[in-house]
């Protein structure tokens, strides 16, 4: 899914989107809360009418953000005290909230809200974090089930894994919402700071206890090796700002699988089309030298072309994955 935190990509149009291939954009709970506001979205016909995105949308939590702001967050039994960080208002953010939020965004997969502590916090941090993710898991899935008996259509909610490295507390936590029975999965606290083999034990840990008939969602992974290790595993679905961040800071994906620091100096001079072979039509156009001149010179339109790149790389080794499984 690419990561349209806002309701936009950076440098992307949703044409270009959809015409790289895209079938689901993810947006950010937290983020469209503070600006402009659900209320807005949900006056203009919901996120999708809002925003021109006809395909299915995904929106998290909010959860991610008790993780990623916790400097100015204060975690209680009720929810998540924030600030914002636009202008330091404070705000409040518990399961209750964050399903009314999503289901005035209008989104098509909900995810319940969490606790996210890093995946190499200690024990009893992963404990609490566990207990509060699956209390709160049941209280998201009351409040999404009385305002879907109100929507217009059906919407899809999905409870999240936590329990850091510790496997006892990811067994507990998949198999008790497994039994909550959830429309899917998602597995969160991993890629933040653990090693790569210490996710793909938790994985192994965790997919076996999931539905095999019901999406499985490793949220927050975006390198292709990674997510392909994943994918054997059984893992279906992946977020990540990954590929559109590291090609506007000048690290482009080929379609071999190899990368190259387009910024480097050795680039200057190369006057060889990026990508010969790239899903993308402005990978397949210019000139690596055209593309290194316009980072350095911060250009706008070099990001759009090194987001197209890797993007498309991305999006395209998902299709051809796919391909191979059916």
């Amino acid at each position: 899914m690419p990561v349209g935190t806002c309701g936009a990509m950076k440098g992307l149009t949703h044409q270009d989107l959809l015409d790289l291939g895209a079938q689901i954009l993810l947006c950010n709970t937290y983020h469209l809360h503070l600006q402009p506001g659900e209320n807005v979205v949900e006056e203009a016909g919901g996120l999708h009418d809002f925003i021109g995105w006809e395909k299915p949308i995904l929106t998290d939590s909010g959860g991610f953000q008790v993780f990623s702001l916790k400097a100015i967050n204060k975690i209680t039994e009720e929810g998540v005290h924030f600030q914002s960080h636009l202008n330091g208002d404070a705000l409040f953010l518990g399961p209750e909230e964050s399903m009314k939020i999503q289901h005035a965004l209008g989104s098509d997969i909900i995810m319940c809200f969490d606790q996210c502590p890093p995946s190499t916090a200690p024990r009893t941090e992963q404990v609490a974090a566990v207990e509060r993710t699956l209390r709160w898991a049941a209280q998201c899935k009351k409040h999404h089930e009385a305002l879907n008996a109100r929507a217009s259509k059906p919407r899809a909610l999905f409870g999240i894994v936590q329990g850091g490295l510790e496997r006892d507390l990811r067994e507990k936590c998949a198999s008790e919402l497994a039994s909550m029975d959830f429309d899917g999965y998602g597995v969160g606290g991993l890629a933040v700071g653990e090693t790569e083999e210490e996710m793909y034990q938790i994985l192994d840990v965790v997919c076996p206890l999931l539905p095999e008939e019901k999406p499985r969602y490793l949220m927050g992974v975006g390198r292709l090796e990674q997510m392909k290790t994943a994918i054997s595993k059984g893992i279906d679905m992946f977020d990540c700002v990954l590929p559109m961040r590291e090609a506007r800071h000048g690290t482009i994906w080929l379609s071999d699988g190899s990368r190259i620091r387009i910024i480097n100096s050795e680039y200057r001079h190369d006057h060889s089309v990026i990508d010969a072979d790239s899903p993308s039509p402005l990978g397949r156009m210019h000139k690596k030298s055209y593309l290194h001149h316009l980072l350095h010179a911060h250009e706008r339109l070099g990001e759009t072309i090194a987001c197209s790149q890797n993007l498309g790389v991305t999006l395209k080794s998902f299709e051809n994955i796919r391909r191979q499984l059916s």
